[in-house]
């Protein structure tokens, strides 16, 4: 394997950012390479800190960053930050609407420190009617028709991961790579913005687009009228549950002589996929039961070797276990700053034949900032003053 150079690198990024939208666009830049700078508070991140479905956040989406703590309520602090901001090439925040410019770390400020920045805003909503409003992801699903799509017709269900907030920093990111590239020829920065609201419209667009072509409005997944004829999950032996696809002609032959259903092969009621897709309502309690007496493995192997797509039903945890991303190198082992060590999942990417790698896990809190700091010019009496002073940790 040739030797890799990650791409971003010699880019410098000040983060201030917490949760999942703006922790994702970090991450996503460290690991391709920059060298990412996370400002906490004294007392850290938030979600160091969270129960539940929270507790992942933090070492999920933190890798490959320093962590240097400062007291930016402070004016001491924010002389600090301002400093940083002359030497960085990426500035990201993702606070509510005003809280920038309260501190003095809004674009139009900080540009004048540095006109090369590049400043990168998550949040929920793209100025407009709504971006007064506080957001989560959960918010614009309902409000933007994923929730509506996702759950069966009144129950509107949010989808099982954070898709906004990640989708929404990935498109942080591309903004300021974007940025990045325009700066090449004219020399000046900008701002780029991203926003929850938006990123869950773009993911409606197929959805929105059927309307706009037929005049009916999409049915939510769970009773929509499939674009295939065989496109969903299977209940077989032992009760375990399997996904079976069959979505085209071809695979419709292959399907029928795998398990020697010669009489649907030919059944010209079933004879296209557009076919097939009509004659649900009779053709998938009959395949239902006679796939029945199979089990999930079996069902597994038959449709490997017939080239047809299938899929168990997994959890997240048994991720772990998945034996093509152990033996693809998808997982990565990192230290959390409690010490213990955990695998984690890779960006879906390789670049010169490579996954880009974890340098280090997620920071101890305030594990970087003498280091930052004496890159300031800063000598050790300096920062223990600061320390001292409750300016940074």
């Amino acid at each position: 394997m040739n030797e890799l150079r990650l791409p971003l690198e010699g880019i410098r990024v000040l983060e201030f950012t917490h949760m999942v939208m703006g922790p994702t666009c970090g991450m996503i830049l460290a690991d391709l390479g920059a060298e990412v700078i996370k400002v906490e508070p004294l007392q850290g991140d938030s979600t160091r800190h969270l129960l539940g479905s929270g507790m992942g956040f933090f070492p999920a989406f933190n890798r490959n960053k320093k962590s240097i703590a400062i007291n930016v309520q402070s004016e001491e602090g924010r002389e600090i930050v301002r400093r940083l901001v002359a030497t960085v090439d990426v500035f990201s925040e993702n606070f509510k609407n005003g809280t920038m410019h309260k501190l003095g770390l809004d674009y139009d400020t900080l540009k004048k420190l540095n006109e090369k920045l590049i400043y990168v805003s998550h949040k929920g909503f793209l100025p407009g009617p709504y971006e007064h409003r506080t957001a989560l992801d959960e918010v614009v699903q309902m409000m933007g028709g994923l929730a509506y799509m996702t759950g069966p017709e009144g129950r509107p269900l949010r989808a099982g991961a954070s898709v906004n907030d990640i989708m929404g920093g990935m498109f942080g990111a591309i903004g300021v790579m974007a940025a990045l590239r325009a700066r090449e020829h004219t020399g000046q920065g900008q701002e780029v913005l991203s926003a929850l609201y938006e990123n869950n419209v773009f993911l409606m667009a197929s959805h929105m687009m059927q309307f706009s072509m037929t005049g009916k409005p999409a049915a939510p997944m769970p009773s929509r009228i499939s674009a295939w004829g065989i496109y969903d999950v299977f209940t077989v032996a032992h009760g375990e549950q399997i996904f079976l696809a069959v979505v085209s002609d071809t695979q419709w032959a292959v399907f029928c002589e795998r398990f020697n259903f010669q009489d649907l092969a030919h059944d010209q009621r079933l004879a296209t996929n557009n076919l097939r897709v009509t004659a649900r309502e009779w053709m998938m309690p009959l395949l239902r039961e006679r796939l029945s007496g199979w089990t999930a493995s079996e069902l597994s192997s038959a449709f490997e070797l017939a080239g047809l797509p299938y899929s168990p039903i997994r959890a997240p945890h048994e991720l772990f276990d998945d034996p093509h991303l152990k033996s693809t190198g998808g997982l990565a082992e990192i230290d959390l700053p409690d010490g213990r060590q955990v695998s984690t999942p890779l960006l879906p990417i390789k670049i010169n034949g490579a996954r880009l790698p974890v340098r280090h896990g997620p920071p101890k809190l305030g594990s970087d900032t003498d280091e930052v700091l004496a890159s300031l010019g800063l000598n050790p009496n300096d920062i223990a003053h600061a320390r001292a002073a409750g300016v940074v940790r």
